[in-house]
């Protein structure tokens, strides 16, 4: 089994790593890793030189002492260039060569591995993906992280390797539509693994659903696609503790606005295609948690990562690892002019949809939660009852006042608007479209920060006035 341990064992100065064939030369002659069964630390965490003489005190599990992602991040190792760039080098190669024969059954055996630059073929592990996962491991404050190539492979690869035939998952009756059809219908049929949803706000309805000893995972998202209620994270994970159940939790809609693994979930997942991309040019998720749930997911036998193959390819993750870090400042950007606009659409007697909304039914809980700097998301919703109004409202946007564009997604710098239940939620049949609390005619937008405040709402304004008078009422 090929482990990956997230810190660099090599003592250099924090923010260094680069390969090279004389690093790899050097460990040749090294002795077998005494590691392989020692406890993991993050990803951004280094050793003292003190540590290894200091005991078993020493070698305990460390996660980010910063509640901030943003200092999570600013601490994580900085990587340089082949040749001393500020930026680090693309690794495109797919497979990797070795100095001498013994050392590649070394690494098959799993005494050498990419915690000291060893690497075989870029579906175990790819340096340059492997930042990123370190990235993201600090991000979300987990031990570790694994990039993969969609936000749905990481989703299905954690289901598939946390439940077996004939097990049990509880999930929100409010996921996105993909998700919704994964639990619903292809994981009875292909694995015998069977899904009740709940309305994750009644906290005593998915106390009911988890079974002891048959439920293995309780699913939700942060801030749900597209109805944007909020989960009480801190609580469904006491819950879900005291059954033995692992909490996985979608985060997608909440980068930096919460940090889920802080607030007690096991393991977080994410479409980084959306904001943590946020340029719509790029597909790709992650898994973000123990690193001993990572290892097992890349185990040569049993592990899903490893033998269904969603990989990253390299140059993605340098791509992303390039915009992680104003990750923070465009989440901020996002969630500001989505309070701005959610009041004055509001103050229009539109139905508006928002978390930061003192009106909204979770915000007071969402303020308990949430990393204040970084607002309260970068969504709203406006529910227009129909769908003939909504997609009326929605041209009227995109094609009289250029406010947006019809688009699915989300996190990108200009707005995106869609009637999710005829679009993102369409996998869902009328019934549980309505449990969900989907409204036919829900516009959800994904607000973007390009142009002044103003220059945007006169353009909003301008499409509105296009519109008959009952649409603007409740």
């Amino acid at each position: 089994m090929l482990k990956l341990d997230y810190y660099n064992k090599v003592e250099l100065p924090w923010h260094t790593s680069c390969y090279n064939s004389s690093k790899k030369i050097l460990f040749l002659s090294a002795p077998p890793l005494q590691s392989m069964a020692d406890p993991y630390v993050l990803a951004t965490q280094k050793r003292n030189r003190t540590d290894e003489a200091n005991g078993s005190d020493s070698k305990k599990l460390h996660l980010h002492a910063e509640a901030d992602p943003a200092a999570a991040l600013a601490s994580a190792r900085h990587e340089f260039g082949e040749h001393g760039g500020v930026n680090m080098s693309i690794e495109a190669s797919a497979t990797f060569t070795v100095m001498e024969p013994e050392t590649m059954r070394r690494m098959f055996s799993g005494e050498l591995g990419p915690d000291r630059d060893f690497f075989i073929y870029s579906r175990h592990f790819n340096p340059t993906v492997l930042n990123l996962s370190r990235l993201m491991a600090a991000l979300e404050g987990t031990e570790a992280a694994y990039c993969t190539a969609s936000g749905m492979s990481a989703i299905s690869s954690v289901l598939l390797q946390l439940c077996s035939h004939g097990e049990h998952v509880v999930a929100s009756r409010t996921l996105y539509g993909g998700t919704h059809a994964l639990f619903s219908h292809f994981l009875p049929r292909t694995c015998g693994i069977t899904t009740s949803f709940v309305e994750v706000t009644d906290l005593e309805m998915v106390d009911e659903a988890m079974v002891e000893g048959k439920t293995k995972v309780l699913y939700f998202e942060s801030i749900s696609n597209p109805t944007l209620t909020v989960a009480n994270i801190p609580e469904l994970c006491r819950m879900a503790r005291r059954k033995g159940v692992t909490v996985v939790v979608d985060n997608t809609f909440a980068p930096m606005v919460l940090s889920p693994a802080r607030l007690g979930a096991d393991v977080v997942v994410h479409s980084i295609t959306k904001f943590i991309s946020g340029g719509a040019d790029i597909i790709a998720g992650a898994v973000c948690g123990p690193a001993s749930l990572v290892n097992k997911m890349m185990d040569l036998q049993q592990g899903s990562l490893m033998l269904l193959g969603p990989t990253m390819n390299a140059k993605v993750a340098f791509e992303l690892s390039e915009r992680i870090p104003h990750l923070g400042l465009r989440m901020k950007e996002h969630s500001e002019r989505a309070l701005l606009f959610a009041r004055r659409l509001k103050s229009l007697g539109l139905r508006v949809i928002y978390p930061g909304l003192e009106e909204h039914p979770q915000h007071q809980l969402l303020k308990s939660m949430h990393n204040a700097e970084y607002g309260f998301c970068g969504l709203i919703c406006l529910d227009m009852e129909t769908e003939e109004r909504a997609n009326r409202l929605m041209n009227h946007l995109q094609n009289y006042g250029q406010f947006g564009f019809m688009a699915v997604s989300l996190g990108y710098y200009e707005t995106l608007m869609s009637c999710s239940g005829s679009s993102t939620s369409s996998e869902l049949n009328s019934e549980e479209k309505k449990l969900a609390g989907i409204s036919p005619g829900l516009v959800r937008m994904s607000i973007g920060y390009i142009g002044t405040f103003e220059q945007k709402w006169a353009q909003l304004e301008k499409a509105l006035s296009r519109l008959n008078e009952p649409l603007c009422k409740n």
